[in-house]
């Protein structure tokens, strides 16, 4: 007999704490190897917690709703193999697999930022947009140095109660702490009228008159501003927004609230594209097995120009700028759900157009099946998105925080243009497409932003058509 030690599995880099939602077994209860033993929530991804061995469930120590720091023992399991048999099967489940639940997407991405259809032979493939941000949605409202986890505050937004009114209210979890219960005691008593306490009252500001008055959204949290709106009338649907939704509330208000945003637009004649992938991508399929699109095209030649333009691979921590070495490309794709999120291609400058294709083709297919876990849409460097999906010329996307800038690729249509020959202009019909760079301007000024994209441009037009891959 021996005992293992079950922790708070490692759900990303910029992850340091879970909440328990449901443990599936009780004490008592025989678990099996990799069977899921409780299911936990982070302000990214809602997820499942499989076992590490195989025994009898002989304690749980932390409760539902509760949080755990990452790497905290939250159960133990009584096996019947030796303790050195044990060790062994430790180490090799150190990392735990976490898979995603499938309404639960990892990261939010808007709607203006859709993916290419599989029936489209312009754009096959998902190209990304996507904020990620600091701002930890479990740890958000403390202004009296309470902690609320996500599923608290989750339901506080569902019921339209403000970060005001859930301050005050009475915790019965650890160091006060509100809980599920509690805050469903809470919305029950309220709806009948009869509040757990008494809310403080938020007693207004005096202003001088000589001020101009300031306008609701100056004086107001985002959360805050949402729940003060009057009641819709007339012929309306009210749809409450799903968790992913007000993520991406959130990380697109506080995106432009962090970066400065400035956007260039240039213009490429991607026909040598165009006309060399409709060459080449039956034998592609064929031999390298997978779908030649134009999204590994397409970072082929941004990790190029990148490597002449290191600030566009930055991010900004107060006053300093940090140079990133690797050059990790995010891509968007459809959830089931109609929502999309952002993969990750780490180090993509080392790869070459087939190794980007496989990785292109591996995450979103992994994305639509809902079998992305948290590591893959981390640690992103640039993003690219694609606001040409539905026919769209070009856009001006929101910066993926802690990125300082975004490149958008817009729909590609044939053009009558005017072509410089050595015997005179011409024209002829030309494969053209519009490109946007949006950037932080507290690190890229505009004439490194134009000089970046000018060059992605020129990369894309000066395509060899006549290599391989």
């Amino acid at each position: 007999m021996a005992i293992v030690d079950l922790v708070m599995p490692k759900l990303g880099e910029s992850i340091m704490e879970a909440t328990v939602l449901k443990w599936t077994k009780k004490v008592g209860e025989t678990v099996k190897m990799d069977e899921t033993l409780l299911e936990i929530a982070t302000d990214k991804v809602d997820s499942e917690v499989p076992s590490t061995s195989e025994g009898v469930l002989t304690e749980i120590l932390f409760n539902e709703n509760e949080v755990v720091p990452i790497g905290t023992v939250i159960a133990r399991i009584e096996t019947t193999g030796n303790a050195t048999d044990t060790a062994e099967m430790l180490e090799a489940n150190s990392e735990i697999e976490v898979i995603a639940e499938t309404n639960e997407p990892l990261e939010p991405f808007t709607h203006e930022h859709a993916v290419e259809r599989e029936d489209d032979d312009t754009f096959e493939e998902p190209v990304p947009f996507l904020p990620h941000l600091t701002t930890n949605t479990s740890s958000s409202g403390q202004g009296n140095n309470k902690f609320y986890s996500p599923l608290v505050l989750n339901i506080a937004n569902s019921e339209g109660i403000a970060m005001t009114e859930l301050e005050n209210i009475p915790g019965t979890g650890n160091e006060g702490r509100v809980t599920k219960k509690d805050i469903l005691q809470y919305v029950a008593a309220k709806k009948d009228g009869k509040p757990s306490q008494p809310i403080a009252p938020i007693k207004p500001v005096d202003e001088p008159k000589s001020e101009p008055a300031k306008k609701q959204s100056d004086e107001m949290p985002v959360e805050e501003i949402a729940q003060s709106f009057s009641a819709p009338t007339g012929n309306v649907e009210i749809i409450e927004m799903d968790r992913m939704r007000k993520m991406i509330a959130k990380h697109m208000v506080n995106s432009k609230q962090t970066s400065p945003h400035v956007t260039s637009f240039s213009e490429a004649d991607v026909t040598n594209m165009v006309m060399w992938r409709e060459r080449v991508k039956k034998q592609f399929e064929k031999q390298e097995g997978v779908k030649l699109t134009f999204t590994p095209m397409f970072i082929a030649c941004v990790t190029k120009v990148i490597k002449r333009y290191p600030y566009i691979n930055c991010s900004v921590e107060g006053d300093r700028i940090i140079l990133k070495k690797d050059i990790n490309i995010g891509m968007a794709t459809a959830l089931p759900s109609g929502n999309l999120i952002v993969p990750v291609i780490r180090n993509a400058d080392h790869l070459n157009l087939v190794g980007l294709s496989k990785s292109v083709n591996s995450l979103a297919d992994a994305a639509r099946t809902n079998r992305l876990k948290p590591d893959d849409t981390n640690a992103g460097t640039f993003t690219i998105t694609n606001v040409g999906t539905f026919g769209s010329l070009m856009g001006t996307p929101i910066i993926n925080q802690p990125q300082v800038a975004i490149l958008a690729v817009g729909a590609i249509k044939k053009r009558p243009m005017v072509i410089e020959t050595s015997e005179g202009d011409a024209i002829g019909i030309r494969h053209m497409m519009y490109l946007s760079l949006s950037y932080d301007h507290r690190v890229v000024d505009g004439s490194v932003g134009a000089s970046f994209l000018t060059e992605v441009a020129k990369e894309f037009e000066n395509w060899d058509v006549a290599r391989e891959w």
